[in-house]
């Protein structure tokens, strides 16, 4: 029952994540360390992040602008090892509820749809980049404040997803590294592993195979309701 559960939270957040082009660290984080624990799902979840971005990289590749997305991946290396030492030294609890304020706030910004105002500024990639840095390192959720400044910078659909896509994998690969370094993969993490990879497969080709046949824009409000509710339950229940 376990593993049954770990394996379709799992294949959940990746499917929703190959259909939208979001989602796989948010769901998989609002569910996971209920079963396994902050300290496990954590660095598990960056291995399936790393996973993915890998494959969806290479599916947006031509839509990448590796020149606006370097300034948020460098402000994302001052913001990581500092998001991992927030998740080793505070309380699990209070971090849970902090988890679960950024994915409530985040459902709420992005169901309302709220256009932010232009940030032409060359210091606010940085700092967004540093900010999605911390909650990456903390949490995994480094999308929320790169599709703020994407959205106030007014990236054009394509190219969204093309900038997200490279940024994660810089941002998942930094994390995973920073996780190694710290000894966070410990022996539970790398057995549930294997387990995790099988999971991120199926569902990339379940979202492979099925986003032509449903509405993205249906599904992705279906999806952040759901994360809207977790989030409220992490933030005051645990």
């Amino acid at each position: 029952m376990h593993s049954l559960a770990i394996f379709s939270i799992i294949t959940l957040a990746v499917f929703t994540q190959s259909v939208t082009g979001f989602g796989v660290a948010l769901v998989a984080m609002a569910l996971l360390p209920a079963i396994l624990g902050l300290q496990v799902a954590v660095p598990l979840v960056a291995l399936v992040a790393l996973s993915l971005e890998t494959l969806l990289l290479f599916r947006y590749r031509r839509s990448v602008q590796f020149r606006t997305v370097l300034p948020l991946a460098l402000g994302a290396l001052g913001g990581i090892p500092l998001g991992i030492l927030v998740l080793r030294s505070l309380n699990e609890r209070l971090v849970l509820s902090v988890l679960g304020l950024v994915i409530a706030a985040y459902s709420i910004y992005s169901l309302i749809e709220v256009n932010p105002p232009r940030m032409s500024q060359p210091a606010w990639p940085y700092a967004f980049g540093f900010l999605a840095g911390m909650l990456g390192g903390a949490y995994n959720v480094s999308g929320p404040p790169v599709v703020v400044y994407g959205t106030s910078a007014r990236w054009p659909p394509q190219q969204f997803k093309g900038n997200l896509q490279g940024f994660f994998i810089f941002s998942s690969l930094a994390v995973a590294i920073s996780h190694a370094f710290s000894g966070n993969f410990s022996g539970q993490v790398l057995r549930e592993f294997p387990l995790a990879l099988g999971a991120v497969g199926m569902g990339f080709v379940m979202g492979a195979s099925l986003d032509r046949y449903m509405n993205p824009l249906y599904f992705r409000k279906a999806v952040l309701l759901m994360l809207l509710v977790m989030g409220v339950k992490l933030t005051f229940f645990g």
